[in-house]
């Protein structure tokens, strides 16, 4: 059963919507809100974009003094498919963070498909995470030992790519935060791996097919969803061993709950502190609706 506050909700402004994933394709399809029901952005030190060689990110800062030894970071990566958003579209969750947890935040306004299909978003998750090690302590004056990444289900994946990718950068991360993260681009209608695609095939917001969808825009050729950059739960168990501990949120509701269950379980095999928090009676977009609901994350 829905959580009855999101029920509500759906009905009064989603019931008669056609859903993004039966619209012709049109680039406009962005200035609409990916989520609606989000809150309206929190008062912070300053908010400011910086270009890299083929995106921008917005920086928040927190108000008050740094710590000694600068602000912690947090990296923050967007959902929406790697189709839908824009730099704008985490305003709210960003400043938020930023405020809640006196921390700068850089949120990352990578490339989309299908314009600009796989691997470019990961190509921008990784100059981010270089640009903030290198660039931030004397640019943003952050701490490069207290860098922690994060994401909302496209994003969450790129942040979890960017933990295994780290390793790699010798960047130490202290943090990783994944909200109904997408972690296995290869999961189906049918999937034994994860009956939660086939439990919620009918419940509103991420159906498979609008699912498929997104994964067609952004990863077009099937050889490529078995990669550790496309699909992170591929990563080797030494790179799982090397990540970050990790705090997961799912949905009771939502078709990609058990990959994500799945992700928490392999970090904590490889004796990474994993906490995985289920949210009952949810579907896939709670999380970014702290304007009109009390699950919400934030």
């Amino acid at each position: 059963m829905s959580e009855p506050t999101y029920a509500a909700f759906h009905n009064q402004h989603l019931k008669h919507s056609v859903p993004v994933h039966l619209l012709p394709w049109s680039p406009d399809i962005r200035n609409a809100p990916a989520v609606l029901g989000g809150s309206d952005p929190l008062p912070v030190a300053g908010v400011n974009d910086y270009p890299l060689s083929h995106c921008s990110v917005r920086v928040f800062t927190p108000e008050g003094t740094a710590p000694a030894g600068g602000w912690p970071v947090f990296i923050f990566f967007h959902g929406g498919g790697w189709t839908l958003g824009t730099i704008a579209t985490e305003n709210a969750f960003s400043s938020n963070m930023c405020k809640r947890a006196e921390s700068v935040v850089v949120s990352v306004d990578y490339r989309l498909g299908p314009e600009r299909p796989y691997p470019a978003a990961v190509e921008d998750t990784v100059e981010a995470l270089q640009w903030v090690h290198t660039k931030g302590p004397e640019l943003l004056g952050i701490n490069p030992a207290l860098i922690a990444v994060g994401g909302s289900s496209s994003g969450a994946n790129l942040a979890a790519i960017a933990t295994h990718r780290a390793q790699a950068l010798a960047i130490p991360l202290a943090f990783q935060l994944l909200v109904v993260p997408v972690t296995d681009n290869t999961a189906a209608v049918g999937d034994g791996r994860y009956p939660s695609w086939t439990e919620n095939a009918k419940t509103v917001s991420l159906v498979p097919e609008k699912m498929v969808w997104f994964k067609n825009n952004y990863s077009p050729n099937p050889e490529d969803w078995t990669h550790p950059d496309n699909s992170p739960i591929f990563a080797t168990d030494e790179s799982f061993k090397g990540a970050p501990p990790a705090w997961i949120a799912v949905c009771e509701l939502d078709i990609l709950r058990d990959e994500g269950i799945a992700y928490g379980d392999k970090l904590k095999k490889a004796g990474v502190p994993a906490e995985v928090k289920v949210y009952k009676g949810a579907p896939h977009p709670i999380m970014a609706m702290d304007g009109e609901l009390s699950h919400s994350c934030l």
